[in-house]
C-alpha cells in the first residue's frame, strides 16, 4: 500500500473509531437549563487610572449566562441560559439594565466621595441569579471639566 492509501485508511479508522465512541455516549451541546452550573459574577474594583479622573471603569466577567437582549417567560426555557444585567448606584431608587457584553461599566461625572454599585445578573424576566456589590472612592470630576 502506497504513503497516501495508508495515511487515508488510517484517518477512516480513526473517523470511524470516534464515531462508534460517540454513538456510545452520546453528549448534547444543548444541556437543560436544570443541568447548567449555577451562574457566576464576578466584579474588580474599578480601574484606578480613569479613577484618578472622576471616570469609573468597572469590569466584571460572568460565567454560565449569555447577555443577550433578549426577554419574556419563554426566555427562561433557553439553553444555555440567558439573561442581563442590572445596575444600581449608591441605593438610588433608579436603576438601568446591561444587555450588551462590554464587559465593563462606566459611570462617568460622579460625585467626589464614596460609592456604592450593586451589579445584578439577572434571568430574562428579572429574576435575580446572583449579584456582587463594588465600593469605592471617587475622587470627584477634575477641577475645568
Amino acid at each position: 500500500m502506497n504513503v497516501l492509501n495508508q495515511a487515508l485508511a488510517g484517518t477512516a479508522a480513526g473517523l470511524l473509531f470516534a464515531a462508534s465512541a460517540f454513538a456510545q455516549n452520546p453528549t448534547s451541546l444543548v444541556v437543560p437549563i436544570e443541568s447548567e452550573p449555577a451562574t457566576r459574577l464576578i466584579v474588580g474594583p474599578p480601574l484606578p487610572g480613569p479613577l484618578a479622573t472622576g471616570v469609573a471603569y468597572i469590569p466584571y466577567r460572568v460565567e454560565n449566562l449569555r447577555i443577550l437582549p433578549i426577554g419574556g417567560p419563554h426566555s427562561k426555557n433557553v439553553s444555555p441560559r440567558v439573561g442581563h444585567l442590572h445596575i444600581t448606584v449608591d441605593d438610588l431608587p433608579w436603576a438601568w439594565a446591561d444587555y450588551g457584553r462590554s464587559d465593563t461599566i462606566i459611570l462617568v461625572n460622579l460625585p467626589r466621595g464614596e460609592h456604592r454599585v450593586l451589579i445584578e445578573a439577572v434571568d430574562p424576566e428579572g429574576g435575580l441569579l446572583t449579584s456582587q456589590t463594588v465600593k469605592f472612592i471617587s475622587p470627584g470630576k477634575p477641577a475645568g471639566r
